[in-house]
C-alpha cells in the first residue's frame, strides 16, 4: 500500500480523498485558486491514491471487457475494492465513501453544505464504461452525480465537488459572506447583477442606486433583481 501523503495541516478541518487512476488531472487544480488557498491555509487537506498501486500482475490491470459482450471496457473490482478499503483505514474518522457516478442523484449546493460539514469523505473517480457492479456491492457507498451529461472520467465531476464543498469550509473565503450571499443559497436564488468600474461603458452605466451609498435601498434592489 503506498504511504500516507502529508497533510498541509495536523488538523485540517475537512480531508477529502480521491481515489483516481489518473492523479496528475489533479495537479493544476489544486495549486490554485480557491482551493489551492484552502489547501496552503491548512484548512482542507486533499490526499490522492493511484487506483492501480493496488492491481495485480505484471502490468498493473485495472480494467476488462464486459462479460456478454459489448463496447469499451469495465473498472475490475478488485483493484478499486483493495484501494478503497485501505485508504478508508489510513486517517479517523473513516468517512463516507462516494462514487461518482450518473447513476447517483444530482450534485447540489445543499448537498456541497452538507459535505463540507464532515471532518472526511472519500471521492472514487470512474473511467471507461463504468465500474463492476460487485464494487457498489460490496463497498455500498453513496452515489453522487455531477450532471446528466457524459464525461470521459469521474475527475471533473470530483473537482466540481472539491470546489463547491472547499469554499464552504469556514476560513477558506476571504469574506464569510460570501458564501451566504450566492447563487443556490438559502432562497434557492441566483445571485444579483454585480457592477464595478468603470461607471459607464460603452453607453451602458451603473444603476445609479448602486452608486448613492443607500445600503437599505442597495438592499431591495438587489433582492429585487435575484435571478
Amino acid at each position: 500500500m503506498p504511504p500516507v501523503q502529508p497533510s498541509p495541516s495536523p488538523s485540517p478541518s475537512l480531508r477529502i480523498d480521491v481515489l483516481t487512476l489518473f492523479p496528475g488531472l489533479f495537479a493544476g487544480f489544486l495549486s490554485e485558486s480557491i482551493v489551492g488557498r484552502a489547501l496552503a491555509k491548512g484548512l482542507v487537506a486533499i490526499h490522492l491514491w493511484d487506483i492501480r498501486d493496488w492491481a495485480e500482475g505484471k502490468h498493473k490491470q485495472v480494467d476488462d471487457r464486459p462479460f456478454g459482450g459489448g463496447p469499451g471496457m469495465v473498472l475490475m473490482a478488485p483493484p478499486v475494492v483493495a484501494a478503497a478499503e485501505a485508504v478508508l483505514d489510513v486517517a479517523e474518522p473513516r468517512g463516507g465513501l462516494i462514487v461518482l457516478s450518473p447513476q447517483g442523484p444530482r450534485f447540489d449546493q445543499a448537498r456541497a453544505a452538507e459535505l463540507a460539514g464532515r471532518e472526511r469523505f472519500t471521492l472514487v473517480c470512474g473511467r471507461y464504461e463504468g465500474f463492476d457492479e460487485r464494487i457498489i456491492e460490496i463497498l455500498e457507498p453513496e452515489l453522487l452525480s455531477a450532471g446528466d451529461f457524459v464525461l470521459s472520467g469521474g475527475e471533473p465531476a470530483a473537482m466540481v465537488v472539491i470546489d463547491a464543498v472547499a469554499r464552504l469550509v469556514p476560513g477558506v473565503l476571504g469574506d464569510a459572506e460570501s458564501a451566504v450571499d450566492e447563487s443556490f443559497g438559502p432562497d434557492g436564488g441566483l445571485e444579483y447583477p454585480h457592477y464595478t468600474r468603470p461607471r459607464e461603458f460603452r453607453g451602458l452605466a451603473v444603476p445609479e442606486v448602486l452608486l448613492g451609498g443607500d445600503h437599505a435601498a442597495i438592499a431591495r434592489w438587489r433582492r429585487d433583481r435575484r435571478r
